[in-house]
């Protein structure tokens, strides 16, 4: 009987270990992770803090409004507030680092209304929770040792989180662009549409650069200089404007919608939902962009976020840090 009890008592504790273990981090975990990897610079974003400030306008074709009644695709010229930038918390990372682009958009829409497009030059994110996320974090850590992440961490990361392999697949065959003029960029995150008869449809979308999607060759890689990003786009936008094209691919209910690391079929109905028109760029000290949370929550009417656990992630970690920015930490 005592064996009994014992033997009881030994899975509920197990069980119990196992799912603390398994508990997601929390915000705080997450930025402070970004912080031993990328260094704590007082005031600045803990994750894309590279970045460059950029204005404009986005010109939504109504043909989206079959889908969304959102105030977005009303046709008119909405001003546009954006930032781009590099992911990783180091300032000092070159611009031809093989890691992710960011472009944030923020739409003054009527009323002072708020919409935020939050999204990545890569069509799938590296995880599909945020336990995923963190565990990545924390194989990137540094080996005071070595100065080096451990490569065996890495290793046993990749081999543990499948969630991961999609992304670390497009990073490998796909370098880094030439210009953030001739990079596109993916919503990753699937968000539902509602349009005036209160009907949903899944929808995810990709801004395609009018001048093409060019990227750096393996001996570009090596070559350019630290910032050549920020210095062409403002070289770009003062000979004119920069315009991408967004087009919206309609889901259907087999789709997955919470799992930002699964591609949609191929063959998906596609329509083109709008123009983003740049017409400004300028460093991000100081400027409009730079005291921003894009949170991809501040969402209008007729746009809502699905259960993606990392789209629904985002926003506390962005608040963590934007906290952190505001106090001068």
């Amino acid at each position: 009987m005592t064996s009994k009890i014992f033997s009881v008592a030994l899975t509920t504790a197990f069980c119990a270990f196992n799912a603390v273990a398994q508990q997601a981090p929390t915000a705080d975990q997450v930025v402070g992770a970004l912080e031993k990897i990328g260094g704590v610079h007082p005031g600045e974003r803990r994750n894309h803090i590279i970045g460059i400030c950029v204005g404009g306008s986005f010109v939504g074709a109504k043909d989206a409004q079959a889908f969304t009644r959102s105030a977005l695709f009303s046709g008119e010229a909405i001003p546009v507030i954006g930032r781009f930038s590099l992911a990783g918390g180091n300032p000092k990372a070159p611009d031809s680092t093989k890691n992710p682009r960011g472009l944030a958009l923020q739409f003054k829409l009527p009323s002072n209304s708020i919409q935020h497009f939050t999204m990545l030059n890569v069509p799938v994110f590296g995880a599909a929770t945020p336990q995923t996320f963190y565990d990545a974090l924390l194989s990137n850590m540094v080996d005071p040792a070595t100065g080096k992440p451990d490569p065996e961490k890495q290793k046993q990361f990749r081999e543990t989180h499948p969630d991961a392999k999609p992304l670390g697949e497009f990073m490998a065959k796909n370098n880094p662009p030439v210009s953030y003029a001739n990079s596109d960029f993916f919503s990753v995150h699937t968000f539902k549409f509602i349009n005036s008869s209160n009907q949903t449809t899944l929808v995810r979308w990709r801004f395609v650069p009018e001048d093409g999607v060019k990227r750096l060759t393996d001996a570009e890689m090596g070559t350019m200089p630290a910032r050549f990003l920020d210095e062409d786009l403002i070289a770009k936008t003062k000979k004119g404007p920069v315009r991408w094209n967004m087009i919206l691919t309609i889901g259907e209910a087999s789709d997955v919608q919470n799992n930002p690391t699964v591609y949609w079929p191929a063959e998906r109905k596609t329509i083109q939902a709008g123009v983003l028109t740049l017409t400004s760029a300028t460093p991000q000290k100081g400027a409009d962009c730079e005291k921003i949370n894009f949170d991809p929550l501040v969402m209008v009417d007729g746009i809502a976020p699905t259960d993606d656990p990392i789209l629904q992630f985002r926003s506390p970690a962005y608040a963590a840090s934007f906290a952190k920015r505001l106090t001068g930490n």
